[in-house]
Parts: structure tokens; sequence; C-alpha cells
């Protein structure tokens, strides 16, 4: 099976939007990722991340209801598919495998 890469934006939003489960949609994807990353990041490279991750088959989306609240515009919802589900397993493992690697001494102490 041939890997898709993903740069560190797209794994974050990848991991954003399974955070977020069924209410994964552009504005929710970009008020937590500002949360949980302390980032602000603009909603149009949220949305470009979603194209990109959705043409490479790791997210699926579909229209969601029409709510009063959007002026009864639908939301596009998202969702993590198989294959990004196991891309993002198989990134934890190399991550994980890298940083079991580390010798005591192989970086300078830090206070978190």
């Amino acid at each position: 099976m041939r890997r898709s890469y993903l740069g560190e934006f797209e794994e974050v939003v990848l991991l954003t939007v399974a955070v977020l489960g069924t209410g994964a949609y552009g504005v929710a994807i970009t008020d937590e990722l500002d949360r949980q990353t302390g980032r602000a990041v603009s909603i149009s490279a949220v949305h470009a991340a979603l194209h990109r991750l959705e043409e490479k088959g790791m997210l699926k989306s579909h229209l969601g209801e029409a709510t009063a609240e959007r002026g009864g515009r639908r939301k596009r919802l998202f969702s993590v598919t198989v294959l990004g589900s196991r891309t993002l397993h198989d990134i934890r493992a190399v991550r994980d495998q890298l940083w079991d690697s580390i010798s005591p001494q192989g970086l300078p102490a830090v206070s978190l």
C-alpha cells in the first residue's frame, strides 16, 4: 500500500476531526485547533487542509441539516475514514518508537 504524506498541519487537523467526532465542521475545527494548540489559524487554511485530506481519502464529508443560527445554511461535517485512522495510528507508532529510542542523555532536561 502506498503511504500518503501528511504535513504537521494536516496531521493536527485530522486529529482534531477525530476529537470532535460528529460535530467536526470548519469553524468548530478551527476553534478546537486554537484551544488545543494555542495556535490561531485561519478558516481558509483549515478548509484547504480538509479538502486535501478528503482528496487523499483520509476524511469524508456530508452536508448536515440546515440550522437557524446559520440562516438556513447547512454545515459540511467531516469524519475520519479507515485510511485516515490507519494513517494516524501509523504516525503515532513511528513517533512512539522514536521517543522510546531516545537515551536518557539524548535530550537536555526541561521543566514543563
